[in-house]
Parts: structure tokens; C-alpha cells; sequence
């Protein structure tokens, strides 16, 4: 018996093994213009197929992905109108108004979700499913579905200014606009007076509103630092998370999360903020569009360059604006991380550092790899604080 293969585009159909007939092996028979869409080679025509790997994003095009705001304008279903019909049967005359209510308009809802990382899948208009009008028989319309609307954990849902909702855990939900109620059928209005009603009212609009979304990243700590401090090659020492690296401030646009993993399955999510300049809570540099990330940070890594004179300025620069920013801010439990202590001019500043601040300093390279145990072993320590506290106080620490 022969065998058919087809090796996949522009190949033709021919016979492997030659077969009991003593026939002359197939001239080429067909070109196939697709692949097939399932396997139909021998093993020895087989071939061995790698996953695609995922293409890098520059961080210019990431740009275009990451939405952090974002004005969505939501409107409820209207409800069904209401039915009018009379009771028809045989050998009865008179069998009255049997017009069902109409279905209600579906609701327009926020749903937080752990796998959402951005606000540019939300489209900037939703609207809910329309209730079904009523039938006869007494029969009442469906209502609407609901439309879910899926956001990232960490969403501020503003109106005029006024926030009215924040999604900070995994499937919290708002309702953004309520469906009209449906209308009511002619049998609703039967009464002695009013035996055979015809009046039936039509279902109500649904709500309709315009509300501003805004992001704010969740995570456990964040990386504070000046440009070019070295933030971003310190998270990709630390997790699996690339942002982009380069020898030119402002690299980092957008920010970025990544996840330390422990041996015992516990998973710190750290934030790389985009570098801070002085003036940054006055809108100068990338402005307060990347301060307001830092709220949701639990305890904050201040990364220092080593290899500048007087470090220890940028610790004060970046508490100060933190503080102008929001008072208590710059309170929250810190460590300070000083970065290229691989370089000559860093080991000298680490001691004068050291006098300087009264925080804990713990000198890495995020280059080399130097020192990067201690950091991790800190960061668990503030973690299982952070955890403590919650349970203290009756509530649930964010889990990743």
C-alpha cells in the first residue's frame, strides 16, 4: 500500500516506499498552494518545527501599547418595550390583556483583570445589550446582557474629577452604567375599572455617562532613581523583564514589571519607574504621568549611582519630590540601593554614603551581578513585613 505525503507548501504529492505492484514510483501529481491543515507526512518526511519566538518591542514602539488614561464614554442598554395583545382562544369571548413587560437593559461593567497590564485594549465607547420587547401569552421579554468591560488591576474610574471607583483586586467589578428598566405590558394595567387596556409604555433608556480611566501600576516595590541610575539593568538582573537599556537618559518610557520568584513559590512583583528629575512633581521632565505609579508601591528600592559626586543629593532630590508630590510618600519602608560599585570612583563614594544617610545602604552592580543575594534576601524581608501588616489589620495583600 503507498503512502502520500505532503511536505507542506509548494510541494508535491509522492510515494514513499514503493509498493508491492513493481509499478514505476507517481510522477508529481499536484501542488499543494497551502499547508495542510493537518499532518499527513511519513516520519521520514517529517520535519522538526521550533515555536516562533516572541519578537522584541523597542521601547518607543511599547509606547504605542502602554495606555495609562484613558476617557471612555458608556451607555446602558434600553429596556424592552412593553407587549400588547389580548387572550385568544376558542370558546372564549372575552379572554382579557396578556401583554408580557419587556425585558431590562443590560448593565455596562468593570471588571478587573490580573492579565490586563494596559488601558489600550479598552475601546473609548461601550454600550449594553437591549432588553427584548414583551410577547403575549403574559410572556415577559429577555433582558440584556451584561458587557463586560475588561481593565488592569490598579484602575481609577474618575467622573468630573471625582473618583468613583478603584479596581485594586482580581475580579472587583463596577457597575459603569445601569440598563433601562423595561416597559410594562397591557395586562399590567388591568383593573375593574379598565377591563381591555391597550396602554403599554415603552422601555427606558439606559444611563449614559462619560468617566476617565486612569492606571496606576500595583506592585510590591519600586525602583526611584534619577535617569540612568541603572533601574532598569537592576530589574533585568533580578526577574525576567526586559526593559530597554542604553547609555542615554530618558531609556525607559513606560513602566515596567517585574516578578522575583523564591524557592518557596512566593512572587515579589518590583516596578521600574521611569527616571525622576528635579521639578518632577511641577510636570517638568516625563512629570507627575509616572508619579502617580509610585502610590501603589508598598516599600520603594531608591537606586543611587555610586560613580557621581555627592549621592547622597539624589536620596534628598528623590524624597523631596516624592513629599511634594504626596505627603507620606516618601515615609514608606525604603532601602536605598546603591548601583555601579563595580566602577573605581563608586567603592570611594559607598563609605561616604554610608555616613551620609541613616537608611540601609546596600551596594550591588547590577552589571556583574555583584552583591544582587543581599538585595534579594532585603527585599523578601520587607515583603513578609508588608504581609504581616495586612493580615494585622484584617486585609488581603496583593498576590501575583
Amino acid at each position: 500500500m503507498a503512502v502520500l505525503c505532503g511536505a507542506g507548501l509548494g510541494t508535491s504529492l509522492r510515494r514513499c516506499g514503493a509498493g508491492g505492484s513493481g509499478r514505476s514510483p507517481w510522477k508529481p501529481l499536484l501542488v499543494l498552494l497551502s499547508p495542510p491543515a493537518f499532518s499527513t507526512g511519513c516520519p521520514r518526511c517529517a520535519k522538526d518545527r521550533r515555536l516562533r519566538q516572541k519578537r522584541a518591542i523597542s521601547e518607543r514602539q511599547l509606547t504605542r501599547y502602554f495606555v495609562d488614561q484613558r476617557k471612555v464614554r458608556v451607555v446602558g442598554g434600553q429596556g424592552g418595550d412593553g407587549g400588547q395583545s389580548f387572550h385568544s382562544e376558542p370558546r372564549k369571548v372575552f379572554g382579557g390583556p396578556d401583554g408580557g413587560n419587556g425585558g431590562d437593559g443590560g448593565h455596562v461593567i468593570f471588571k478587573a483583570d490580573q492579565q490586563m497590564k494596559s488601558l489600550a485594549s479598552v475601546f473609548r465607547f461601550y454600550q449594553g445589550f437591549h432588553g427584548e420587547r414583551g410577547g403575549s401569552k403574559n410572556c415577559y421579554g429577555a433582558n440584556g446582557a451584561h458587557k463586560y468591560v475588561k481593565v488592569p488591576v490598579g484602575t481609577l474610574v474618575k467622573e468630573d474629577g471625582e473618583v468613583v471607583a478603584d479596581l485594586t483586586q482580581h475580579g472587583e467589578e463596577y457597575i459603569a452604567a445601569h440598563g433601562g428598566a423595561g416597559g410594562r405590558g397591557n395586562r399590567f394595567f388591568l383593573s375593574n375599572e379598565n377591563r381591555a387596556p391597550k396602554l403599554f409604555t415603552p422601555g427606558e433608556p439606559g444611563q449614559e455617562r462619560v468617566l476617565h480611566l486612569e492606571l496606576k501600576t500595583t506592585a510590591h516595590a519600586g525602583l526611584v532613581g534619577f535617569p540612568n541610575a541603572g533601574k532598569s539593568s537592576l530589574l533585568r538582573a533580578i526577574s525576567r523583564a526586559k526593559p530597554a537599556v542604553a547609555a542615554y537618559p530618558f531609556t525607559t518610557l513606560n513602566p515596567h514589571v517585574g516578578i522575583v520568584h523564591y524557592q518557596d513559590y512566593e512572587q515579589v512583583a518590583v516596578a521600574d519607574i521611569p527616571g525622576l528629575i528635579r521639578g518632577a512633581h511641577q510636570n517638568r521632565g516625563l512629570g507627575t504621568a509616572f508619579l502617580k505609579h509610585i502610590e501603589r508601591c508598598r516599600f520603594l528600592l531608591f537606586v543611587l549611582d555610586l560613580s557621581v559626586p555627592q549621592p547622597w543629593s539624589q536620596l534628598q532630590d528623590l524624597k523631596y519630590e516624592l513629599e511634594a508630590y504626596e505627603k507620606g510618600l516618601s515615609e514608606r519602608p525604603c532601602v536605598v540601593v546603591g548601583n555601579k560599585v563595580d566602577l573605581a570612583q563608586s567603592r570611594i563614594n559607598l563609605a561616604l554614603l554610608r555616613e551620609q544617610v541613616a537608611e540601609r545602604v546596600i551596594a550591588v552592580s547590577a552589571l556583574t551581578g555583584e552583591n544582587l543575594e543581599e538585595l534579594l534576601l532585603h527585599l523578601r524581608e520587607l515583603y513578609d513585613t508588608y504581609v504581616k501588616t495586612e493580615h494585622s489589620q484584617g486585609q488581603s495583600p496583593v498576590k501575583w
